[in-house]
């Protein structure tokens, strides 16, 4: 029997242009792309015209498809002979359940290649012209994900191990997550910031204190998906870095 062979891709965190060679060349020629909802549209327009397109939702809340019945659809197509592209936004293996998909296939005899992409977790800050590390500031960060309120993330060996946070997926649970940070130890004043569409013409940041963030990002009516930053890194923004912002005709780039 002739199988197919599964992509797993990421398409980097919103601007179309931050997608790889490899990614370009791949989605140009796969049979089948199933594709997450924060993939930029205009990468679906590099596709072949007689390929499949199939739109795997994954919204926060809701989702188009369940992980099961993506599992499925990418096993059903490439046991039928179809080389499948899974494109997903970011990186497939950070916070992209890119390994459930690839144990699935795995099972099946499938083959599976990985193409990694340009995370959010660092490429939005970067965006919104914060660097993650500068010297003499910060020399590490930690990255993790605020969809829910993980038993398994130990904020107060968060708030003592210093350095740069990001939190991924987590405007809606913010308050919680900034007062386990403040109930750690981490200073109120502490600065942070949150960027609304990172890496697309709708970027947005506002930024304050830790104590005070959740707050401005609710008066500001920031919505997912949003990136939080928080560390002294953020204090950089004000001083030049915040190019993107300042680009002309912003509103043609994404």
């Amino acid at each position: 029997m002739n199988v197919g062979t599964v992509f797993l891709m990421g398409a980097g965190p919103g601007d179309p242009d931050l997608i790889t060679r490899k990614g370009l060349r791949l989605l140009r020629k796969a049979d089948v792309v199933i594709y997450d909802r924060l993939v930029p549209r205009q990468l679906l327009d590099e596709t072949r015209p007689n390929a499949e397109l199939i739109n795997a939702g994954k919204a926060p809340t809701r989702h188009r498809l369940s992980q099961a019945a993506i599992n499925a659809l990418i096993i059903d197509r490439a046991l039928a002979g179809r080389d499948v592209l899974r494109l997903k936004g970011g990186d497939p293996f950070v916070f992209g359940r890119g390994g459930e998909e690839a144990i699935a296939c795995h099972r099946c005899g499938i083959p599976v290649e990985v193409v990694p992409g340009v995370s959010s977790a660092f490429a939005v800050p970067a965006y919104a012209g914060i660097p993650l590390t500068q010297r003499r500031i910060s020399s590490a960060f930690t990255v993790i994900t605020g969809h829910e309120i993980a038993d398994s993330v130990n904020y107060a060996a968060l708030a003592r191990l210093g350095g740069t946070i990001v939190i991924l997926m987590g405007v809606k649970q913010l308050p919680k997550i900034a007062d386990k940070l403040l109930l750690s130890g981490l200073a109120g004043d502490t600065p942070a910031a949150v960027i609304e569409r990172g890496a697309t013409a709708r970027q947005r940041t506002v930024t304050g204190a830790l104590e005070s963030i959740a707050a401005v990002a609710r008066e500001r009516a920031i919505r997912p998906p949003a990136i939080t930053v928080v560390g002294e890194v953020v204090r950089l923004r004000a001083e030049g870095l915040a190019w993107y912002d300042l680009l002309p005709q912003l509103a043609d780039r994404a």
